[in-house]
Order: C-alpha cells, then structure tokens, then sequence
C-alpha cells in the first residue's frame, strides 16, 4: 500500500488516501464514461479529507445508494461512496497527485449491466480468483 494526496482541479477538495493501485477500476456505465472515473476502493480508515467538505456537493440517481460527491466549484469528482461498497470511499486515480494514469492498466467492470456484473465481477475485490494485471510497462 501506498499514500497519495489528491483534489479537485481549484485546490479547495483535498485528500490522502492509502491504497494499492494494481486494482485500479475502470467502469463502462453511462456515470463512469463520462466522467473517466478509474475507481480504487477503500475502506474509510485509509481515507482522509484533508479540506473542502464545504465545498462538496451531492449528486444522485437512480437508486440513491451512491453519493457521487463533486466540488461544487470547479464540478471535478475525485471521490464519492459507491453503490456498490456503500460503506467505503472510491477514490477517482485521475485526482491523485503524481500518478500517470497511462502507466496503469485498470481492470474492467460492465456497469452497463450493473446488476448482473456485480453478482460476477467484483474486480477490486483482492479475491485470489481474479488475477491483478499489472501496469502497462511491466
């Protein structure tokens, strides 16, 4: 595991975070397209808001599990909890600092067909049956 500091492209969201990013996600849901999310989970003991609560905002759909979470000023998302895990932090890695999101290869999740992926795929999960592809210069 390691430590990164990321935010929101003004400066005003901050955060540390310690993951591991050999299962980095990326999601093709209508949501996830959009934004270019590449989602790591974590527990909310390896997350930490540095600054910029007041500057978050909400924005849900659907079933309303998900918070998707976005600075109300320059309207990036660098994390918000998921439908998926509601009980922990997904982090965008486009938001950390210091991290090429070209040298990663992120492991894929068809959020197009939600529930039945879900029930299937479960790709951040550290479960031995699904290997972890390491970054694309290994």
């Amino acid at each position: 595991m390691t430590t990164y500091e990321g935010g929101c492209h003004c400066g005003r969201v901050r955060f540390r975070v310690e993951a591991d990013l050999a299962r980095v996600t990326e999601c093709n849901c209508s949501m996830c397209t959009m934004k270019g999310f590449l989602h790591v989970i974590v527990p909310p003991a390896q997350f930490q808001l540095l600054s910029g609560e007041d500057a978050l905002t909400v924005y849900e759909f659907n079933t309303r599990t998900a918070k998707h979470k976005f600075c109300r000023h320059c309207g990036i998302h660098p994390f918000y909890l998921p439908r998926s895990d509601p009980d922990k932090i997904d982090v965008n890695v486009r938001c950390l600092d210091g991290v090429d999101p070209a040298r990663l290869a992120p492991l894929p999740f068809d959020g197009r067909h939600w529930e039945e992926a879900i029930a299937q795929n479960r790709p951040w999960d550290p479960d031995p049956g699904i290997p972890i592809r390491r970054r694309r210069d290994d």
